[in-house]
């Protein structure tokens, strides 16, 4: 059962530069007690995204169509108050940099007991002893409730912040690249924490990330995100086992593999179009090994390779069937009329 479904949302920045266009009719779902990953390089859309789901999208954001429904209620049709309560209660996030989500001049305990307080309504000795029980969890010890975050180290940062989104057991988590400012040792520790917890609450839970290799260890579905659209979508399974989208081709390319012995890897040429002035026909065509006229010029429609395998290309089933992978110099493409037409 989809406990947040997200349908043809679009999400834009009136600037005076122009309508910088940051997501552009999404539509994807996050079921009860799953994990959907949502993956894409660095101004692809993903933090608008989650922001959009909470209605905070900074001025001059604007959500312009398409439609946010939790648990049957429409987000962005309830009223402030409403989208209050429900901020931190049913839905939390946990933001990319500790260092600029906690308050400097509150203590941990505070600010654990704040959301508490706000959502609960408990007495002050319940709330006392709920903000133990949670930084416990989070393995930190309670005696350091009355120490600033400045006290505190990175990865104990994003403990505390883990703490407060789930201080409320919400039944939804927005993950925004909770381990980006993480060193690997800690990554794999805070990984290992949230997975744990969010099974000991059945939280549902949406990631954001860039690292295939966090998809993979903790998502069941992943939705891989370009230039504002969803460009392929599955399980984890169909990403990994049955890549369709070039683009997705291309961020596997990208990494060390220890099974396959090259001596370089095949990183994505060209770099991730501008928002305010998106190419015509697909996003990802001036990057594209296998573009043809057609994908500079018409948005290929969304298509089912397979039960719940979706993909946004034009040649998602020629890619499919050939296993043929962006970067491989034993592949020749189409005649191509993006990034690589050379005349």
């Amino acid at each position: 059962m989809s406990l947040l479904d997200i349908q043809d949302l679009s999400i834009h920045f009136i600037t005076e530069n122009g309508e910088v266009r940051a997501v552009n009719g999404i539509s994807l779902h996050v079921d009860e007690g799953r994990t959907l990953g949502l993956v894409g390089e660095t101004g692809a859309g993903k933090t608008t995204t989650a922001l959009g789901i909470l209605r905070l999208v900074p001025e001059p954001g604007k959500i312009l169509s398409g439609s946010i429904t939790y648990k049957d209620q429409d987000i962005l049709a309830m009223s402030e108050k409403d989208v209050q309560d429900l901020r931190g209660n049913e839905i939390s996030m946990i933001f990319q940099d500790p260092m600029t989500a906690l308050n400097p001049v509150m203590t941990v305990g505070d600010q654990i007991a704040e959301v508490i307080m706000r959502h609960q309504h408990c007495s002050s000795v319940e709330c006392q002893q709920r903000m133990m029980e949670i930084l416990d969890k989070v393995g930190i010890s309670g005696d350091r409730a009355k120490d600033y975050p400045h006290q505190f180290s990175g990865g104990m940062k994003q403990r505390i912040v883990i703490a407060i989104a789930l201080a409320c057991n919400p039944k939804l988590l927005l993950a925004d690249e909770p381990t980006t400012a993480l060193d690997v040792t800690i990554q794999a520790q805070v990984l290992r924490m949230i997975n744990d917890l969010k099974k000991e609450l059945g939280t549902a839970m949406l990631l954001i990330t860039h690292d295939l290799g966090i998809v993979a260890e903790s998502c069941d579905d992943v939705a891989i995100m370009y230039a504002g659209s969803i460009i392929e979508y599955g399980s984890v399974e169909d990403i990994f086992d049955h890549t369709a989208h070039p683009y997705t081709k291309g961020l596997f390319g990208s990494l060390p593999r220890l099974d396959v012995d090259v001596e370089y890897l095949s990183p994505i040429p060209g770099l991730m179009p501008d928002p305010v002035n998106l190419p015509s026909g697909c996003p990802f065509h001036p990057r594209c090994k296998l573009a043809t006229k057609e994908c500079s010029e018409t948005m290929p429609e969304t298509q089912e390779l397979s039960p719940g395998h979706l993909v946004r290309c034009h040649h998602a089933q020629m890619e499919s069937d050939s296993g043929a992978i962006l970067g491989d110099p034993s592949y020749t493409p189409p005649p191509c009329y993006g990034y690589f037409d050379e005349g």
